[in-house]
């Protein structure tokens, strides 16, 4: 039997791995990525419209509002009507306008919580791997020691210590209960960046630790980043929300952690005014799921599974004759 010889081509070598990209051009390219994933995720679009849709609620509160939210000047308990869409409360309120005033503070602190406990897992998380040593000992010991903490019982009592508080107050709580988790995220993959070529290279040209962290290390985890700011901001307005309801925040304020809080003591399901809990329930419903798919087309970005995920075209292989 004779052999015939068959031709071997030798694989292309692969391309050699770019460097990362660093400096404004690391951020810009990021944020690129982030944008590209969120506009090609049907979920993440639709976080996006429900959260574009309170912010201009939020903005335009007093356009959208037709009545004062505090003004005790209708007939308590009125079922929804033309003139009040969702009823009044027990004290002659207008529930829509509260409902709308209620969204400018909620994503507030939402908004600032979110940003203030992310930049505290920031430093924390990404000083403690860059430096190493004794500073990052003393900084992981420091985030296991909050992330053992529980944390709904010490909100309620740094919430109940300063009782009637308000905004500010909320806002400390939440960073102080909710940065480790996002800490103790960023530490693992800031360290995996630590000993890469492109930061020797920076540290050869006299670059500072905190010129290469904000602008070598940080724009090679715009991802990471955002998604742990997503989840941040998601924590804020639930622990706001759910302390506003136990009466530990200022009764005062709008928003709608002040609404449940008010529609419970008033036992607005049992006086005929159920939209003066529901309503406002929804929304922080609607709220958290928007971020959530957001949060998820982020992920796409640091997550190969969810990118594998993606239907597949089918291959059908027919044997030759």
């Amino acid at each position: 039997m004779a052999y015939q010889p068959i031709a071997i081509q030798e694989p292309a070598p692969s391309p050699a791995t770019p460097a990362p990209a660093t400096g404004r051009a690391a951020w810009a390219a990021g944020f690129v990525r982030i944008g590209a994933a969120l506009s090609s995720n049907r979920k993440a679009v639709a976080g996006v419209l429900i959260l574009l849709f309170f912010t201009v609620v939020a903005i335009f509160a007093p356009l959208i509002a037709p009545y004062s939210p505090s003004a005790e000047a209708f007939a308590p308990g009125m079922p929804p009507s033309s003139a009040h869409w969702l009823g009044t409360t027990s004290y002659g309120q207008d529930i829509f306008s509260q409902l709308v005033w209620g969204t400018r503070q909620t994503l507030l602190i939402g908004l600032i919580g979110g940003l203030a406990a992310t930049a505290l897992s920031v430093f924390v998380g990404v000083t403690s791997a860059y430096l190493g040593g004794m500073p990052d000992h003393v900084l992981s010991v420091i985030t296991d020691i909050f992330l053992v903490l529980p944390a709904l019982p010490l909100m309620i009592v740094i919430a109940a210590y300063e009782k009637g508080g308000g905004f500010w107050v909320l806002v400390g709580v939440i960073v102080i209960t909710g940065w480790s988790f996002g800490a103790r995220q960023l530490r693992p993959q800031a360290q995996s960046l630590r000993n890469r070529d492109f930061l020797e290279s920076a540290r050869v040209r006299g670059e500072t630790s905190a010129h290469i962290i904000v602008f070598e290390v940080l724009p090679n985890m715009v991802s990471l980043i955002v998604a742990i700011f997503l989840g941040a901001a998601l924590y804020a307005i639930l622990a706001a929300a759910g302390l506003q309801f136990l009466g530990l925040g200022n009764p005062e304020d709008q928003s709608w952690g002040t609404m449940l809080f008010w529609g419970q003591n008033q036992e607005a399901l049992m006086i005929g005014s159920p939209l003066w809990i529901i309503a406002p329930g929804a929304c922080i419903a609607a709220l958290g799921a928007a971020v959530a798919l957001i949060n998820y087309g982020v992920d796409e970005i640091s997550n190969p599974a969810l990118r594998g995920r993606k239907r597949k075209k089918k291959v059908y292989v027919v044997p030759n004759p």
